[in-house]
């Protein structure tokens, strides 16, 4: 019960977040209050296009849900038969990954340290700006 009012009065809570009222000291006050008055009944269903399809029948979806189910069984049976190789040990899983990883060579590329990335980057931009205009005088 305490649950049940305690949510209750969490999401009324968060309800007066959707009804933020405009700042009437901001300069900008009068046109944003004219825009959401403007605005304050879209969209509405007939902005909307019309379905042409017919909608599934109920027997229908029961069939679409009953084959997920299924397909979802099928895929935890699958799931469940794979031989997972865990080390039971984080930190000698993670000392093998790291070892793993330290035998792949590193392209020259990415070995760069932060410092010479961002000066590539700002002598890339430098020769990306435009030349000053030409006067046409």
């Amino acid at each position: 019960m305490t649950a049940a009012v305690l949510l209750t009065g969490g999401l009324t809570a968060c309800a007066g977040a959707f009804n933020a009222e405009t700042d009437a000291s901001s300069p900008v006050a009068p046109r944003v209050q004219a825009l959401v008055d403007a605005n304050r009944e879209y969209p509405r269903w007939a902005d909307f296009p019309r379905v042409t399809e017919p909608v599934p029948e109920p027997v229908a979806i029961a069939a679409q849900v009953n084959t997920l189910r299924v397909t979802g069984g099928t895929l935890a049976g699958e799931v469940s038969r794979i031989d997972w190789q865990e080390t039971g040990d984080p930190a000698a899983y993670a000392a093998e990954v790291r070892a793993r990883v330290d035998a792949v060579p590193v392209a020259p590329v990415t070995a760069g340290t932060q410092a010479e990335m961002e000066e590539f980057i700002r002598r890339t931009r430098e020769r990306g700006r435009a030349p000053p205009p030409v006067d046409r005088r």
